[in-house]
């Protein structure tokens, strides 16, 4: 009962139909800081790299490259072609299934700006010291 009450005293509580404020920049927080998370985590990062530098890349070619598993690369893929980043297509070659997968060209200027802005980052954290 306790872990439950600790879980739920966290949680904020909104009252329908009342607008939301968005998060005020800070000196911890501002809008330049933000990454886009769809890019930010390291399997999707790594398939968007792979497929900058190849035209195409079959699923096992991909899974290879990444290391990743099949449900992990499935799960991935998946979400970076639901935000428009890689386009997945699906055909047979005789009776063997064949899945390719491109780079849109929403998804290199979303990988171009992501290691702009981690360029960015480390020029200022440089210039810190």
């Amino acid at each position: 009962m306790a872990v439950r009450r600790a879980a739920t005293a966290h949680t904020r509580a909104t009252t329908p139909g009342k607008k939301t404020t968005p998060r005020q920049a800070s000196p911890q927080h501002s809008p330049s800081t933000d990454l886009d998370r769809v890019v930010h985590d390291r399997t999707r990062l790594a398939i968007l790299s792979a497929l900058a530098v190849n035209d195409a890349l079959s699923f096992n070619e991909l899974k290879a490259l990444t290391d990743t598993t099949d449900g992990n690369l499935s799960v991935h893929s998946r979400k970076l072609e639901d935000a428009g980043y890689l386009h997945c297509d699906k055909s047979f070659a005789g009776r063997v299934p064949r899945t390719e997968f491109t780079l849109t060209a929403a998804g290199r200027r979303a990988l171009e700006k992501y290691l702009d802005h981690m360029e960015a980052l480390i020029r200022a954290t440089r210039r810190v010291k």
